[in-house]
């Protein structure tokens, strides 16, 4: 059983080298193995500084708290050593890596993560697997990470790092975004497997509530002003749908 604990947590965001903004104002959250936690929120209140400031961005700079895996402090840790320790992050903007083949990344980053190079007929079939899980064409393999894939098809790549990495804490940054229905539901099943174990953790950071109707939450989250406003199970998703953020944005201001 994998506890993920967020303390006190308190980041800026470095505008330029003389200006920086406070972004994270002491945010407190405990994802145990298996929990799923929706990160509820309008645009601004931090929700994607929260998943870059645990990952580990340069642009973000953690100035108080801890963010622990299994009670270790992963803010010590270098970004690939916090991937090794179990954190994941699907982006909300997954980035092109022309001329490194999908197959070669993917098989790259296992091998970092898991400390040992998966034999390579293991691996494709691991791989194959499940790019057919998530309906992405054998083709895409041989492709540039992400160059020239479509919105969801990037979003369905981040889901398959997943899938292969297995990490202990999944942070989704916005993966419904961009999506249709069909591919919202081959994300949506993806994560679902992954967590089916009960190894894993979600952070499920997201606007809306249509994801939510795939994956269900055991927690959900307001975000306002830099830190959780309100907690509560999933119904608190169905009062963020029918009456918006706007009071919880009043009472942070």
């Amino acid at each position: 059983m994998t506890k993920f604990e967020i303390r006190g947590l308190r980041a800026d965001v470095l505008i330029s080298e003389d200006e920086r903004q406070e972004i994270l104002k002491g945010v407190d959250l405990t994802i145990n193995s298996g929990e799923t936690h929706a990160i509820m929120g309008p645009n601004g209140s931090g929700k994607s500084t929260l998943a870059y400031a645990i990952a580990g961005h340069p642009r973000y700079e953690v100035t108080e708290g801890e963010v622990l895996v299994d009670g270790e402090n992963i803010l010590e840790m270098s970004v690939d050593e916090r991937a090794r320790a179990g954190v994941f992050l699907a982006m909300q903007y997954p980035v092109e890596v022309p001329g490194v083949s999908m197959s070669n990344f993917l098989r790259s980053s296992v091998t970092a993560v898991r400390g040992e190079a998966p034999k390579l007929r293991q691996f494709s079939k691991e791989l194959q697997g499940a790019m057919k899980d998530l309906s992405i064409s054998s083709d895409f393999a041989a492709r540039g990470v992400n160059e020239g894939f479509s919105g969801g098809e990037k979003k369905r790549h981040e889901i398959l790092q997943m899938e292969l990495l297995k990490p202990k804490v999944a942070i989704l940054d916005e993966t419904d975004s961009g999506l249709d229905v069909d591919a919202l539901k081959v994300v949506s099943e993806g994560v679902n497997r992954a967590k089916a174990g009960g190894e894993m953790g979600v952070m499920l950071i997201t606007h809306y509530t249509r994801i939510l109707n795939y994956v269900k939450p055991d927690f959900v989250h307001v975000f306002a002003q830099g830190r959780i406003a309100e907690s509560g199970g999933a119904e608190l998703a169905d009062v963020l749908e029918a009456e918006g953020y706007e009071r919880f944005v009043k009472a942070g201001a």
